[in-house]
């Protein structure tokens, strides 16, 4: 039998062996999902929205159990994963009230006839999820999914295997159906399985964007819809005449949450050779200002990244780039002692083709890119095989939106603010960042029937 161990980043130790399920177990728990489905899908978006305020109650009431859980997993500091906790809570709050009016019926005015369109439920819904936000990301997928009358089923990554299960617990707790969300714990080479099972009607991903590609053309052969959410490597474009404070403040909070370990983090700090130098000066106090260390300690801005091999490979990144040419202005060095951890790093004149500047860095290092001018900065912000996010700092408010809205090539740009999903704004990318869109009445409807029903009334 095979089994999945999680790791402690922190300290190493094992905190838990859970034994993966065979291909018989993978077919009941789908089959259950099923069976539940059918009863779930004939309730009224009342009825389930009681359910969902009901986990809404459940999330709050054990915040601290299981924002611990993920700080044992997978590292994040204790503050945030408090804060990721109550993020799903308002997530299942705003669906509970909001999901019978995105899904209402619309109708179309066509002579001697009643036209309208229906949102129906598919199905189940298989998630395939990462463990940099091991609540959130589930959540941000199954509270929509499951209020538009969809089942859910769950493959987590194998690191928070413990958060995979104490999320189906967290919906059987709160009242829903017993298996219509199932985590089920497999390894990612029984995701195509899964994938082909007639049971299984969409599948969503967040992750990278090889494994997007992977998942979307299995789904592709069995003619079923994704929607992917992937990596990205989010350019942060500081004008001249940006409040360079506010500017420095919100950088540092962009590229450092979660230890840096977020899909849109701001990664490339496109900035003015005017401003330059103050910017650096600044994101460098920062940086050394934070502290890094045990995340269950509240004092502590940075934990571990989530595995030591993640670790080795982003110092390769930082190291590969530093020999083609980048200047190191902070960090870049393993500290000694045990856990992932991988100081604040800054490195400047990263040029194209260097990996700072090509690849996403998953982790805590910023790579400033000088520009010349305007046309120049939004050059390079779109010159990625990524597309996630974008944010611009500016005091010309009109100059920035009109960037924001009209150049940058990204799913999401914020104006003076940091990039971050909230349920009424639609969340995804484009280019190499996915596709389709999560949360808001545009995330509800990526997995209905989108059905017309058209009566003759001569």
């Amino acid at each position: 039998m095979m089994f999945f161990e999680s790791i402690n980043p922190t300290t190493g130790e094992n905190l838990a062996t859970y034994p993966v399920m065979s291909p018989v177990q993978i077919a009941e728990a789908i089959e259950q999902a099923h069976h539940a489905y059918l009863d779930w899908k004939r309730l009224s978006y009342g009825e389930r929205g009681i359910l969902m305020n009901q986990l809404h109650d459940w999330l709050l009431a054990h915040q601290e159990e299981y924002a611990k859980l993920m700080t044992l997993e997978m590292g994040k500091p204790i503050v945030e994963a408090r804060s990721e906790i109550e993020k799903c809570a308002k997530a299942c709050a705003f669906y509970a009230k909001h999901a019978e009016g995105f899904l209402q019926p619309e109708s179309v005015a066509l002579p001697n006839t009643k036209s309208y369109v229906t949102f129906n439920p598919l199905g189940i819904v298989l998630a395939v999820m990462p463990w940099n936000f091991p609540f959130w990301q589930v959540f941000r997928f199954a509270v929509p999914a499951l209020m538009a009358g969809n089942a859910a089923v769950l493959k987590h990554a194998s690191n928070v295997t413990g958060c995979a299960l104490a999320i189906e617990e967290s919906f059987v707790q709160a009242g829903f159906p017993k298996n219509l969300f199932r985590s089920l714990i497999i390894p990612s080479d029984q995701v195509k399985m899964v994938i082909q099972h007639p049971r299984i009607q969409a599948v969503t991903l967040t992750g990278s964007s090889k494994a997007g590609a992977s998942v979307a053309a299995e789904a592709g052969k069995c003619l079923k819809k994704t929607v992917l959410e992937l990596g990205g490597s989010d350019p942060f474009i500081i004008l001249p005449d940006a409040d360079l404070d506010a500017a420095v403040e919100t950088a540092t909070k962009s590229r450092l949450i979660n230890t840096g370990q977020s899909c849109i983090a701001a990664k490339r700090f496109i900035v003015f050779d005017s401003v330059r130098r103050e910017f650096e000066q600044g994101m460098m106090k920062k940086f050394q200002e934070m502290k890094m260390g045990n995340p269950l300690d509240e004092t502590n801005q940075l934990g571990p990244l989530a595995r030591l091999d993640l670790r080795e490979g982003l110092h390769q990144q930082v190291q590969k780039s530093l020999k083609q040419g980048a200047k190191l202005l902070w960090g870049g060095e393993i500290p000694q002692g045990n856990g992932a951890f991988y100081p604040p790093t800054i490195l400047t004149d990263v040029k194209k083709g260097m990996p700072a500047y090509e690849e996403e860095l998953f982790g805590p290092v910023a790579a400033i890119l000088p520009v010349r001018d305007e046309a120049e900065a939004i050059r390079v912000a779109n010159d990625s095989s990524f597309g996630l996010g974008a944010t611009i700092f500016s005091r010309d408010l009109k100059k920035a939106e009109k960037i924001a809205a009209e150049e940058i090539e990204a799913g999401q740009c914020f104006v003076n603010a940091m990039v971050h999903s909230d349920p009424h704004l639609p969340f995804g990318g484009v280019k190499g960042s996915g596709y389709g869109r999560e949360l808001s009445r545009f995330g509800i409807r990526e997995f209905v029937n989108i059905k017309t029903v058209f009566l003759s009334l001569k």
